[in-house]
């Protein structure tokens, strides 16, 4: 299986092949911030050396930033800043809680130097554009973090929940370096209409979001009479087997499991281990 060390697209930047998604330490639910701590000490303490987050991982607009300052808090904590990469995304507001668009650059701008405050460092190694905002329009998004990227600011650029027609638009413009979007065993759209394979062949790392399945997945997943026995198989629990599949669909694929608490992120670091055969991966590709 390809579950050795994962390249962030054309970037030089190599990392674990399983990454840490701080969301869900950060929204509605969200635990204590010292259970948030350790789930961030466990998984770097056990090699994990990728970490995604947002400026709005939070519960609204008065409370942005809330992951970015964890993690840098929690990653100062353990001197670790230097050996983890953290990458952030802007072009999001959360009014109220919810989730709206806001790709104007003069957003983007500021939200880049939030972002670049809540996280104490001087460059953003890798910056998502976090949505395309319709209204504006994706060149003019992508012109702003070109800008930001040419003042240094932030190092590369990456863009999430787009479409493989937008990232053929994006790659026209600038280089992108790696595409979020919701994937799993449950969630195979961008397997059907050519995203993933589009992003290995520009050179483009492939970020798995809600990698098994989400929320309501954790439920479907534990009830799929394939990843049931597969579990029982290889003693592993169908989250694990969620994210090795992943691993087995592609080297340029990163998985980033959200947690929120320690034996979680743990678990999922297991997942690397598990070596699938092409029979069974071809069986879980039937899942979805």
């Amino acid at each position: 299986m390809h579950a050795g060390p994962r390249s962030i697209g054309n970037s030089g930047i190599s990392v674990q092949p399983v990454g840490l998604g701080g969301m869900p330490l950060s929204i509605t639910g969200r635990p204590a911030q010292a259970q948030a701590y350790e789930v961030v000490k466990a998984f770097v303490d056990h090699g994990g050396d990728f970490i995604d987050t947002a400026n709005v991982y939070c519960l609204d607009d008065a409370d942005i930033g809330h992951n970015e300052r964890l993690f840098a808090a929690a990653l100062r904590r353990l001197g670790r800043q230097a050996a983890v990469t953290v990458a952030t995304k802007g072009g999001l507001r959360r009014p109220r809680g919810q989730w709206i668009a806001d790709g104007r650059p003069a957003f983007l701008r500021a939200s880049c130097e939030q972002s670049l405050t809540a996280l104490g460092v001087d460059v953003i190694t890798l910056y998502q554009l976090h949505a395309v905002d319709a209204a504006v329009g994706l060149a003019e998004s992508l012109g702003e973090l070109r800008r930001l990227q040419q003042e240094g600011k932030i190092l590369h650029i990456g863009l999430s929940n787009i479409t493989p027609e937008q990232l053929e638009q994006a790659l026209a413009i600038t280089p992108i370096v790696s595409v979020q979007n919701r994937c799993s065993v449950l969630d195979q759209t961008d397997f059907r209409n050519g995203l993933v394979a589009l992003c290995a062949a520009r050179g483009v790392a492939f970020i798995a979001h809600s990698a098994v399945g989400g929320h309501q997945g954790h439920v479907r997943l534990r009830q799929q009479a394939l990843m049931k026995a597969l579990a029982g198989q290889y003693q592993a629990t169908p989250y694990q087997l969620a994210l090795a599949w992943l691993l087995h669909k592609g080297k340029h694929i990163l998985p980033i499991p959200g947690a929120t608490k320690t034996q979680s992120i743990l678990d999922s670091l297991k997942a690397t281990a598990i070596a699938l055969t092409a029979d069974e991966v071809a069986a879980m590709d039937r899942i979805g």
